[in-house]
């Protein structure tokens, strides 16, 4: 099985699409009739943050079989660094019938290339309780420094 992984173009957007719309139906229990309307807007915000959520695709002989995304904020500059910015993995997503093996590792490790490429002073992922190891294997630790608000 030969994957390739790719950063995703415009033309990308209704695969990608597809995929969110399939983790959402799949694993968390979405039953919306929306998908057209869902299509529409998910690939017009697609086209809205391609400057902040990097997204890569993994392929099968030109079948999609898999996501990431890799998304870059500037920070606040400081006298000696004055680009700083950091990232944050988000929705990383490999179909079940292909999950475990090691597909979703050459994504994360093309996220990763990519933050090395953009000098990111740190990344972050939240992560499901069962990725958690996933994330470790590549150098991802729980860091007591990071703190979390949700509004009520």
């Amino acid at each position: 099985m030969q994957v390739t992984v790719r950063k995703a173009a415009a033309a990308d957007t209704a695969a990608l699409g597809g995929l969110r719309w399939r983790r959402l139906t799949e694993e968390r229990g979405y039953t919306g009739t929306d998908h057209a309307a869902f299509m529409e807007m998910f690939c017009a915000w697609v086209t809205d943050h391609c400057s902040t959520h990097l997204p890569f695709l993994a392929e099968i002989d030109d079948d999609v079989v898999g996501m990431a995304w890799l998304m870059v904020a500037d920070r606040v500059p400081t006298p000696a660094r004055r680009r700083r910015r950091s990232g944050d993995v988000q929705s990383v997503y490999v179909v079940p019938d292909l999950r475990d093996s090691g597909i979703g590792a050459v994504l994360l490790e093309a996220v990763l290339a990519e933050a090395r490429k953009l000098d990111l002073e740190h990344v972050t992922v939240h992560s499901s309780e069962r990725a958690v190891p996933f994330y470790q294997r590549v150098g991802f630790q729980h860091d007591q420094s990071w703190l979390r608000w949700q509004p009520e």
